[in-house]
């Protein structure tokens, strides 16, 4: 990552576009690189320069001459996977548990809801926060979302898998992702979803407040990763 903190946007309505750039035409620590307002020029804008985060709406025509919707949930792997490094927030209207649930799994870092304030008003730090610290962000009502959906039922206890990964990351603390994910014998995106699936399942932001929550529910045996084995 470079000394600013690079966004990409890919929003079709000039006027919010134009919010996110106001609100940051101050903040040293970000600038605004590119932005697309449909899919098709999207790939190439990420493709054409360094991006720390890209910030993506749901609801953006495929192409100029193409109005439909593309298709996040088949498409966002794909970019995670081209792009393991590049952090992707997604940003939109709606707050349908199954899209939320769905972006989150395909490996966003986060889940915007327009018309979160605290978002709007904290952008920069919640943007360094994110690629600094690799956090999740949620807005308030879909953390509230996914709440509901555990108390009547949802699948709330981690994998197999996403158990693994905890306990490597409890035992390799200091760790980068990059580093943890060759110890596992996975690719990085592989890694990153993992751990944000495990972050909603946890009801947490971070990979510290995961590894500490894990640790208190008994979940992680630390013998089988630490560093001395």
């Amino acid at each position: 990552m470079s000394s600013k903190i690079k966004v990409a946007i890919l929003e079709d309505h000039a006027v919010v576009a134009a919010g996110y750039g106001a609100i940051l035409q101050d903040a040293v620590e970000v600038e605004i690189v590119g932005v697309a307002n449909v899919y098709s020029a999207w790939e190439p804008l990420l493709a054409s320069q360094p991006v720390d985060i890209a910030l993506m709406d749901v609801v953006v025509p495929t192409a100029p001459d193409n109005p439909n919707p593309y298709p996040i949930l088949s498409l966002l792997p794909q970019l995670v996977e081209t792009y393991p490094e590049m952090v992707f927030l997604v940003i939109s209207a709606y707050a349908e548990p199954v899209l939320i649930q769905g972006v989150m799994e395909a490996g966003a870092t986060g889940y915007v809801v327009k018309g979160d304030n605290n978002f709007l008003l904290n952008l920069k730090k919640v943007l360094v926060s994110i690629v600094t610290n690799r956090e999740t962000y949620l807005s308030p009502a879909v953390k509230e979302i996914l709440r509901q959906r555990q108390l009547i039922g949802a699948e709330a206890s981690l994998t197999p898998r996403q158990v693994e990964v905890l306990t490597v990351c409890a035992a390799n603390p200091e760790s980068q992702i990059k580093d943890l994910a060759a110890q596992l014998n996975i690719t990085y995106a592989t890694l990153r979803n993992l751990l944000s699936e495990s972050y909603l399942r946890l009801d947490v932001s971070g990979r510290k407040e995961a590894v500490l929550k894990a640790q208190q529910m008994g979940l992680l045996n630390l013998d089988k990763y630490s560093p001395d084995r």
